[in-house]
């Protein structure tokens, strides 16, 4: 990104340190903009939606698992984190872009005794599935905002780690260590058989076992050495011996 000014986010469902406004989408990851005037023009012509929703501000945040439309050219993509933690657009079908995982932050029950589930975007869902609690990840159909399968944050579980230095690595949660008024630690096994550790909150469930509710984007959250990027870019021809 050239220059000295970057769009900042305006106040929405994601914290600001989460996510992306849709100026830095169009303009320096889709290249379908040249400046930020042309950014505006696109979201006031109403051709962006974000879950289901049309967005016609420009720095709309856009965070982890939103899925992002733009129907005139027909693209659909879900924000998820590439293996260095960065963000990626990465493409889905119609079908799989018709929901979304959220990750249940709280479960409450309001004044007026109707139980809630609060989500890491923002939602608030009205009576939820009484087996829902913290931590477990919830499959909401963006159409309706209503909730259809419940992934519960068990052992075994297949989760992605959206936070930390480990961002973007997929694996098997294979052991939780509670600790009294410090942070949750959780141990996760990739499927190379690496085991890394993070903060329990960095943690979000998106599958049971081997089979993620949502399609992975390259590399599948397996994080190489840098000796094996080197190799592999030899092997590419991208670097010379």
């Amino acid at each position: 990104m050239g220059g000295v000014w970057a769009p900042k986010v305006s106040a929405g469902p994601h914290k600001k340190r989460e996510c992306i406004p849709l100026a830095i989408i169009l303009r320096d990851r889709l290249k379908y903009a040249l400046t930020n005037k042309e950014c505006m023009q696109i979201c006031m012509e109403r051709c962006v939606k974000v879950d289901g929703k049309v967005r016609t501000d420009h720095n709309f945040p856009a965070g982890f698992m939103d899925v992002i439309e733009l129907e005139k050219s027909g693209d659909l993509f879900r924000l998820l984190f590439d293996i260095k933690g960065r963000f990626v657009l990465h493409r889905v079908s119609k079908e799989e872009g018709s929901y979304k995982l959220c990750k249940v932050v709280k479960t409450l029950t309001t004044n007026n005794k109707i139980p809630v589930a609060v989500t890491h975007d923002g939602r608030t869902i009205r009576y939820p599935d009484p087996d829902v609690k913290a931590n477990d990840t919830i499959k909401v159909d963006i159409a309706t905002g209503k909730m259809s399968d419940i992934i519960k944050f068990d052992l075994g579980a297949m989760v992605f780690i959206t936070k930390g230095h480990n961002a973007g690595r997929v694996g098997q949660l294979m052991h939780i260590e509670k600790h009294e008024g410090s942070f949750a630690i959780a141990t996760i096994k990739d499927s190379k058989g690496h085991t890394f550790c993070t903060r329990l909150v960095n943690v979000f469930a998106i599958g049971s076992g081997n089979q993620p509710q949502v399609t992975l984007p390259k590399g599948r959250g397996v994080r190489k050495s840098i000796i094996q990027e080197r190799q592999e870019a030899v092997a590419r021809g991208d670097i010379e011996m």
